[in-house]
């Protein structure tokens, strides 16, 4: 029996090169590449993508929609790593360890939407927090972020990497507007009933996300603590490979968080600080926007369609 075909559209963006160099060494698929002078051509990638068994779209969102529009051949499944279908009703949506089901609902998809970066770090940590009552579904929520430049795709490392790149500020604030187009993902997807607060910004390293949202115990049910929320979160996460809720440590044992630390893995950090003289939990993750939250969710939901 031939071994699955793997078609990835946008093979040379940033999330498309990193897939592809994850496996193009692997003996059990086939991947299927176009020419470059194919890779703009829509009836050549209309043809490869109607020919494969599973096609990974790493492309604007756009044309992610047209790719996905061209598919008339109904045993082709579909991962797409855009933003494009992340909260369309028919597309699953691509974070195995979100619910206890959701791991096998990816594996029997034929359409599978990946997280966004920031959504993975948002949701890991809200989802499960919800679903348990420990913080209600009106909480008016606040999510402060940080990513590497390369979560800017191509244009960021070529600003900073390229053979004219410049020397651009250390740290950049972006999203002014609060109109991001990650919110409406993470509202939906975590069970909020409002939208949350959005602070989105980019650093002067490559690669890596740490991510924080800060919760007020007065707002939550009565008794509930940094230590309720964290038990909720090992709970959720127990056995799983590839989210890790880090031990609680005494206040102001934990000096300073990297978020380059979980860079190279497709592992996400989760932890809880808390303070309660003051009433005050800080909520974060940590994980690297190339691997679990991109490639490496990719590759990981790839996994599961070909088990």
């Amino acid at each position: 029996m031939s071994s699955p075909l793997i078609f990835i559209d946008g093979d040379q963006g940033t999330t498309g090169l990193q897939i592809h160099g994850m496996l193009r060494d692997r003996q059990d698929i086939t991947l299927l590449t176009l020419p470059d002078a194919q890779r703009k051509d829509p009836q050549r990638r209309a043809e490869a993508i109607n020919s494969c068994d599973i096609a990974i779209l790493c492309l604007p969102d756009g044309a992610a929609r047209e790719a996905a529009a061209s598919i008339v051949n109904p045993r082709v499944r579909v991962i797409d790593a855009s933003s494009a279908h992340r909260t369309h009703a028919d597309w699953v949506y691509g974070f195995p360890e979100m619910t206890k089901d959701q791991a096998e609902r990816i594996a029997g998809a034929s359409r599978v939407s990946n997280p966004g970066c920031y959504p993975t770090g948002a949701i890991g940590l809200l989802r499960p927090l919800l679903d348990a009552g420990a913080i209600p579904a009106d909480y008016p929520i606040s999510i402060h972020a940080v990513s590497g430049y390369s979560g800017r795709g191509r244009a960021g490392v070529d600003e900073h990497e390229g053979p004219n790149a410049t020397k651009p500020s250390a740290y950049r604030l972006y999203g002014l507007e609060l109109a991001h187009k990650h919110p409406p993902e993470i509202q939906q997807r975590s069970g909020l009933a409002f939208r949350p607060m959005f602070v989105p910004s980019y650093s002067s390293y490559r690669q890596g996300i740490v991510l924080t949202i800060p919760i007020e115990t007065r707002l939550l049910r009565s008794g509930a603590d940094a230590a309720t929320l964290h038990q909720c979160l090992v709970d959720h996460y127990a056995g799983q490979d590839y989210v890790q809720v880090m031990p609680m440590q005494a206040p102001g044992a934990v000096k300073q968080i990297d978020p380059e630390a979980m860079n190279g893995t497709n592992v996400m950090q989760l932890s809880v600080f808390g303070n309660a003289e003051h009433g005050q939990v800080l909520l974060c993750a940590v994980l690297d926007n190339l691997g679990k939250g991109a490639s490496g969710a990719a590759v990981q939901n790839l996994a599961l369609m070909l088990a």
